[in-house]
């Protein structure tokens, strides 16, 4: 058990059941009584983002979390299948768990798997990841005046703005926190 004022931005800890990890936390001390911890939390499980208050001698259960690093193989059409670089097991998972992350995936790539005991929770993809551009407009002379941009469909299905000067078949970098364009590699 930890108590309420040791959490902080990323901490994991179990609830009422489900797994929460902190999004946002503001620790309230009002003139008169005892502090008031105000939490966002995602639910790791079921994807859903809920406000909680605590008060400050509250506590709630600590939980181990395993990192495995591993590399994308292949998805077919319903599971994205990974390797474990060390035992080279192969786990399975389903989009769910993915969320987001399952547009950022390239053959080849390594990840960090994130599990509670044997339940996968999710990926930890790496700051940036390299991608194929298949689909974009073609740039006219002239429209480079002043920083236009366009969209692009990598590899993935993933649509990013680049600038006009990328063409179909380059390889841009991609930042996976945010989306968004970086360079051309």
């Amino acid at each position: 058990m930890i108590s309420v004022t040791e959490l902080r931005k990323g901490v994991t800890f179990e609830m009422d059941g489900e797994l929460y990890r902190v999004l946002d936390y503001q620790h309230h001390k009002p003139g008169r009584g005892n502090a008031v911890i105000r939490t966002r939390l995602r639910n790791l499980r079921s994807g859903a983002t809920i406000d909680r208050t605590f008060q400050s001698g509250d506590r709630v259960q600590d939980v181990r979390l395993d990192h495995r690093t591993v590399q994308y193989l292949y998805n077919d059409g319903e599971f994205y299948h990974f390797m474990d670089v060390e035992t080279y097991e192969q786990p399975i998972l389903s989009a769910d768990v993915l969320g987001d992350a399952a547009k950022y995936l390239v053959d080849g790539l390594t990840v960090e798997l994130i599990s509670y005991g044997s339940e996968p929770i999710e990926v930890e993809l790496p700051v940036t990841v390299d991608m194929r551009v298949t689909e974009t407009e073609a740039a006219i002379k002239g429209d480079t005046a002043t920083g236009a941009t366009k969209d692009a469909v990598t590899e993935t299905g993933l649509v990013v703005k680049v600038p006009l000067f990328v063409a179909e078949g380059d390889v841009i970098r991609v930042d996976t926190r945010t989306g968004e364009y970086l360079t051309r590699v």
